[in-house]
């Protein structure tokens, strides 16, 4: 019995020295050598000890020393305390060591909530959702009931996992517990719901929230605007300040983002105002989504003011910025911008190049790629998209398969981007035979796109029954688009097949399809050319179009039908909408006046192009003038008029003049006409 007690006292004692030996090495920093030291003393320390130990491993991820740590636990504590065996779980999850946590678990003699919260919480956190989800049914099988702290793992799982089932299940153990009013789970529930597209009930849920935090609010403006809805989620934003609470930087950006993507400058710029009073203008998130806000409103002025701001810019702020300027059609200063930028990356090139491409600036775009391949940086999908866009403008086919090889190598191919990417570039340039096998490469992945930009290639081409064959193949795969069934009307009014666009008509209106501009533009131009006038009048009319497109239309499909005083009142009832005509429009009336030989009007509404409305004639304009003179031989105005063109007169208006001479006898412009031809 003595000896027993010596024994412990002199163990004590030597754990005392070597606690001491311990911590003036973790008060060096050397957590290495304080584990060590314990690892090879053959007694047991002090709980605390253990406790401090496996924190500072977590917190220095010392996978190796928290494995030293737990044996040395399990060796020389019998039992080992539950409490410290939840820390070493907790310890090797956040080390990434998903495996020994579970081991450990599974050998636990004694398990209570905190060992259950640890795994779960291992899992949940470790990016295994569904392990967790499975985790937490075994602990309330095994009759140990869940804390809050297990409640907030596990709804996080089922966010992760978009587990709409288990979270209304769960939901109903918060309500049975009388924990559904804690405002992390609940606000756990409202981004559960919004990410399963359950808005209402996000907003519901939402709604019972006593005292909603920044984190609630933050994740409710999220939700509406994944959704979609910026509408909502620019107005959930504007009740924040009203509930007397901060917001985060992410929320300002989620609601600046909403505001770019409905152009609301309005709304935007008072959110900037409480940027500015709360003090988040030199927040780099924030700044590049008012920049980005300001420049999708077309607002470049502000954009640029506070891009100037001395605030430090990163890199997303200077792509933003170049993104600015690209995708408003300026594109000097945007490659100026970009010269100057500290660092560059592909984001950057991506972002001006697509202000090339959408301003159709080919030969700028091409030395622009040149310059990246030269670069050699890694290019990614999206490049390779915008590149095959290039070679599509340039028709620049061998480009295009150059591109096509890279992708193959890169395993791009699969990517449903590039696929129709691809599609499109070989249709564009003719290539339709290759057009078919790239379609037929992707059927895994094709999209609705795929379909619609493989029958805009055989429309181009004028190959409008292949068209209809697609269309029907199509179906038995997807949904047609509204995209889609403009291309068909289109392929219609190329072979005149007036049934067959009655067919689509009715298909529309069967399934609720928005008759957009594109689709009330075809459907109008394909009853004018199948020669149902009546009923492109009555589409026309029905639609209240605002659009000078749509007018266009109607009034070339009157003008072929020989309606030319009804082209002339279009015209006029044009006007009183407040539709601006452009170019297109007085080529209308022009040839209505030719048809219907309204020869002074002709020349008044010429005249009105310039001086009223601002556009500029074309050649084919004064085409139709000269035809509008010879078809009803006032030979006096056409000889003034190309007399005074304010260009050489081509050939073909010349071989007109001369043929118009020798029908009426007019010599003296005859000879003239003949001298400019040197006949």
């Amino acid at each position: 019995m003595g000896v027993n007690r010596l024994i412990l006292g002199s163990s004590n004692a030597k754990a005392k020295v070597v606690t001491q030996r311990i911590l003036a090495y973790l008060e060096d920093g050397s957590l290495r050598k304080a584990i060590n030291t314990l690892f090879y003393s053959p007694f047991q320390f002090s709980f605390s000890l253990y406790a401090r130990l496996f924190q500072l491993c977590s917190a220095n991820l010392a996978i190796v020393e928290a494995r030293k740590l737990e044996s040395h636990l399990i060796s020389f504590c019998d039992p080992p305390p539950t409490f410290l065996l939840n820390r070493a779980i907790e310890t090797f999850a956040k080390c990434g060591c998903l495996r020994d946590a579970r081991q450990l678990f599974d050998e636990m003699p004694h398990k209570d909530g905190g060992s259950w919260n640890a795994i779960i919480t291992a899992h949940a956190q470790g990016g295994s959702p569904d392990k967790a989800l499975h985790l937490f049914l075994d602990m309330t099988r095994s009759g140990v009931r869940p804390t809050e702290v297990t409640f907030a793992s596990i709804l996080r799982s089922c966010a992760d996992d978009f587990a709409l089932f288990l979270s209304c299940q769960i939901h109903a153990l918060l309500v049975k517990y009388g924990v559904d009013e804690n405002v992390i789970l609940a606000t756990c529930l409202v981004d559960i719901y919004g990410k399963c597209h359950i808005m209402s009930e996000a907003r519901r849920m939402f709604d019972e929230i006593n005292n909603p935090n920044v984190v609630s609010w933050n994740v409710i403006v999220r939700r509406y605007l994944e959704m979609g809805d910026e509408t909502e989620a620019v107005s959930m934003f504007s009740r924040i300040f009203r509930a007397g609470v901060r917001p985060l930087t992410y929320t300002f950006s989620n609601a600046l983002v909403a505001c770019s993507r409905t152009c609301a400058l309005k709304e935007g710029i008072q959110i900037h105002g409480s940027v500015v009073k709360i003090g988040y203008e030199e927040d780099e998130v924030v700044s590049s989504s008012l920049i980005d806000m300001y420049a999708k409103c077309c607002d470049l002025d502000s954009a640029s003011k506070i891009f100037d701001l001395p605030i430090s810019k990163d890199l997303i702020s200077w792509t933003s910025m170049v993104s600015t300027y690209a995708i408003c059609g300026r594109t000097k200063e945007a490659r100026e911008l970009f010269n100057k930028m500290p660092e560059q990356n592909i984001v950057s090139w991506n972002a001006l190049l697509t202000g090339y491409t959408r301003f159709y600036q080919w030969e700028d775009a091409l030395n622009f790629i040149f310059l990246l391949l030269e670069k050699k940086c890694e290019l990614d999908y999206v490049t390779l998209v915008l590149i095959l866009n290039v070679c599509s403008g340039l028709s620049n086919v061998e480009l295009g398969k150059q591109v096509h090889g890279y992708a193959y190598r890169c395993g791009l191919c699969s990517n449903v981007f590039v696929g129709n990417a691809l599609l499109d570039m070989y249709g564009k340039c003719g290539f339709l035979r290759r057009s078919d096998i790239c379609f037929y490469q992707i059927s895994d992945l094709r999209n609705r796109e795929s379909w619609n930009s493989l029958m805009t290639s055989y429309a181009r081409h004028q190959l409008s029954e292949e068209v209809m064959t697609i269309f029907m193949e199509m179906q038995q795969e997807t949904t047609p688009s509204e995209h889609t069934l403009a291309i068909l009307l289109a392929a219609c009014a190329d072979i005149f097949a007036a049934k067959h666009g009655k067919a689509i008509h009715g298909f529309i209106i069967r399934n609720g399809y928005v008759m957009d501009l594109v689709v009330l533009g075809a459907m109008v131009d394909m009853y004018s050319k199948c020669r149902i006038l009546d009923y492109a009048l009555k589409v026309f009319k029905e639609a209240s179009p605002g659009d000078v497109i749509l007018w266009n239309t109607i009034m070339l499909g009157c003008c072929h039908h020989g309606m030319w005083t009804k082209v002339l009142k279009l015209f006029e009832l044009m006007k009183k909408e407040g539709i601006e005509p452009d170019h297109v429009t007085f080529l209308a009336v022009l040839k209505a006046c030719i048809s219907g030989g309204y020869v002074e009007q002709g020349r008044e509404h010429f005249d009105l192009m310039s001086s009223e409305y601002c556009v500029m004639a074309r050649l084919e304009h004064y085409e139709c003038m000269i035809e509008l003179y010879c078809r009803h031989g006032v030979m006096d105005g056409l000889e003034e008029f190309v007399k005074t063109l304010p260009f050489d007169p081509t050939i073909p208006m010349l071989m007109r003049v001369l043929d118009v001479c020798r029908e009426y006898g007019n010599s003296r412009l005859g000879k003239w006409a003949a001298g400019r031809l040197n006949l």
